[in-house]
């Protein structure tokens, strides 16, 4: 955990914020303004742990990570709560389960907590309902439309297993899969690979048992994280990682395109992790729909807008979908 000391003393916190993905979850206390006064890191959280037992147990002890981080900047026990999730399905009983679990570890009542998707949070960062649509590569990928009533236009996010497409997993698995078929036919032929030898050493191991293990045994977090391998390879002038991020960049326009043909033209942004691994992703997106489609390269801070909306009570929250 990785809190940021308050800025000054937070005589008035109101809200609570929360970004939650596979690798890591920020969280921001804002006050009745929805000035920001703490923010932190810790572990990653989605709402896919809801399903067992032992995924439970981990959220809900990650949560009281973060309440010992309030309490320590000062928070008072009840707060409202704005919480943008990865894995959340659009499932209202997942919703209120995840909203019942989140205000128990936070000791705040329920009612005060309001979960969202995490691609919602962030479009919300990033724009104002009706004037855009995002375009977000993670560990997954997904783009989003959302209209001033509230209504939600989304392409991808389909996950691993079907598709997300130019997302960090997605570059990672493209990776791995190229550097075992030529050891098909080839083997030893890693050891003259640029981007085998990077995604070894990440991996920390060149044998084919130690690859299994890391795929079969590690998270989607964990995997998505050798998507920056081949960003490093890419960098060395590797061409088979070259190939693999103009992919994304490829797969990334998919859905700009997919979008466009729904809601028409509207400004664009590209956000997340996997997006900003290497300048061809974005140039790849930006040659491969309309002029006026080129997305704008954002940095968001969702954590922060969470907070806001929390603290502001904002309209946009009781127009969403279960979204």
């Amino acid at each position: 955990m990785i809190p940021a000391p308050p800025s000054r003393a937070p005589a008035t916190p109101a809200a609570l914020g929360l970004d939650a993905g596979g690798t890591a979850t920020r969280w921001a206390l804002a006050d009745a303004q929805g000035q920001l006064l703490a923010e932190g890191q810790v572990g990653g959280l989605t709402a896919l742990m809801m399903g067992q037992a032992a995924g439970q147990a981990e959220l809900r002890a990650t949560v009281r990570q973060i309440r010992g981080a309030l309490d320590g900047a000062g928070a008072p026990q009840e707060l409202a709560v704005v919480a943008g999730f990865s894995g959340y399905s659009e499932d209202p009983d997942q919703r209120l389960r995840i909203e019942a679990l989140l205000g128990q570890a936070l000791g705040t009542p329920a009612a005060r907590v309001r979960v969202v998707s995490d691609i919602t949070l962030a479009f919300l960062d990033a724009f104002t309902p009706g004037a855009g649509c995002l375009v977000y590569a993670g560990t997954g990928s997904v783009a989003l439309c959302i209209e001033a009533d509230g209504q939600v236009h989304r392409a991808g996010g389909r996950g691993s297993l079907l598709d997300d497409g130019g997302s960090g997993y997605w570059m990672a698995r493209e990776a791995l899969r190229r550097v075992w078929r030529a050891e098909d036919e080839s083997p030893g032929v890693w050891r003259e690979s640029v981007l085998a030898q990077r995604l070894f050493a990440q991996i920390g191991d060149s044998s084919w048992s130690g690859t299994r293990a890391f795929v079969y045994q590690g998270t989607r977090g964990q995997i998505g994280e050798l998507a920056q391998a081949v960003a490093v390879a890419a960098q060395d002038g590797d061409l088979a990682a070259l190939e693999i991020l103009r992919g994304a960049g490829q797969e990334l326009a998919r859905l700009v395109l997919a979008l466009r043909r729904r809601v028409g033209a509207r400004p664009v942004g590209l956000a997340g992790r996997a997006a900003s691994l290497h300048p061809l992703i974005l140039r790849t997106v930006a040659e491969a729909v309309p002029p006026d489609a080129a997305p704008r390269q954002l940095a968001l801070h969702s954590h922060a807008t969470a907070a806001r909306l929390a603290a502001q009570q904002d309209a946009i929250l009781q127009r969403l979908p279960d979204a």
